[in-house]
């Protein structure tokens, strides 16, 4: 990402964490950065243009978190680091995750989430007329739960279900469970389901640390 466009979106965002989605403009974002509205366009486009960058900026900061080199890490491991991943974003950036959900994959990193579910559920052996599918159910569970959390919009969700990881956890080993009942009959056989208690790989943090 040019440098320019990376500390625009950056500023944009940082806007958006500080007074809400619908405090961004073109014109605020401009002040931040310490130019026209104008001379903006040539590295986000407007507004809209500048929304999908910040959902290309919100998938970096995704990949970034997860990291590493996944080829010495389980999927299943790896399905838990990425879905805590995702609900630490929501809670780094509540007024802007929502733009994960709401607005089409349009940047260059904007297909991060997705190509990283389809290569996990390609490593647990699902066949592959039934990935993309089954991706876009962990994506809209994911995407769809967190969303909640932070909006308010999930039932019972309040500051306290924020600050605990023992219900989302829950739900990641469901997911763990889902994939294994997609994978093929050989592979389910001698897949195990990883418990609460599992050691992490390293680097990967519980979803309420």
């Amino acid at each position: 990402m040019d440098d320019k466009r990376r500390q625009i979106l950056d500023q944009a965002l940082a806007l958006v964490d500080e007074r809400g989605l619908a405090a961004m403009s073109m014109r605020a974002v401009a002040e931040r950065v310490g130019l026209t509205s104008m001379a903006l366009y040539p590295y986000v486009g407007g507004k809209d243009a500048l929304l999908d960058g910040l959902v290309d900026l919100l998938h970096l900061e995704l990949g970034s978190a997860v990291g590493g080199d996944p080829s010495d890490i389980d999927w299943k491991h790896r399905l838990c680091a990425v879905g805590r991943a995702v609900r630490a974003l929501a809670r780094a950036h509540p007024s802007a995750f929502p733009l994960l959900l709401n607005r089409s994959a349009a940047g260059p990193s904007a297909a991060w989430l997705a190509g990283a579910l389809q290569n996990i559920l390609s490593d647990a052996r699902v066949p592959a007329a039934e990935v993309p599918r089954t991706a876009r159910l962990i994506c809209a569970f994911l995407l769809g739960y967190t969303t909640g959390e932070v909006t308010g919009g999930l039932p019972g969700s309040n500051p306290e279900t924020l600050e605990g990881a023992a219900e989302f956890d829950a739900d990641l080993e469901d997911l763990v469970r889902l994939v294994e009942n997609a994978a093929t009959p050989s592979e389910r056989a001698t897949s195990t389901t990883p418990s609460k208690s599992a050691e992490l790989p390293e680097g990967v943090r519980p979803a309420g640390g």
